[in-house]
């Protein structure tokens, strides 16, 4: 089964778009898959939630609160302080798949990776 780690971008896109991240993917992709999420993206939604605007604080807390409410896996990195980029990088050559919306990230994964298109749908790129 593969994993998929959402990137802090695509959990702020789910209040923006108003797009069910879960269902797209069900619907989109074929297989099974298991949703799990770093350790360092909860601390960037916290971080978005004590120090932006309105907007972007309640998109992270609605964020957060799905994390909780589907049980989603965390994964806790002991490699010190690397970035939430470089993490995502290291398992995308592992063989997770990554949900991202970062234009410059999806230069640096390998692929597949998962993009959301037409605010509506997940597509693999391959």
């Amino acid at each position: 089964m593969k994993q998929i780690i959402i990137d802090t971008n695509a959990w702020m896109a789910i209040s923006e778009f108003k797009l069910d991240i879960f269902a797209a993917i069900e619907r989109d992709l074929d297989g099974s898959y298991q949703f799990v999420i770093l350790s360092e993206i909860i601390e960037e939604l916290e971080k978005i939630v004590s120090q932006q605007r309105a907007k972007y604080r309640q998109a992270a807390l609605l964020a957060l609160g799905i994390i909780k409410a589907k049980r989603i896996q965390v994964i806790i990195n002991k490699k010190g302080e690397k970035k939430v980029d470089d993490l995502l990088v290291e398992h995308s050559k592992k063989g997770d798949l990554i949900l991202t919306q970062d234009s410059a990230l999806k230069k640096r994964l390998h692929q597949p990776y998962l993009t959301i298109r037409q605010k509506k749908k997940i597509l693999m790129v391959e």
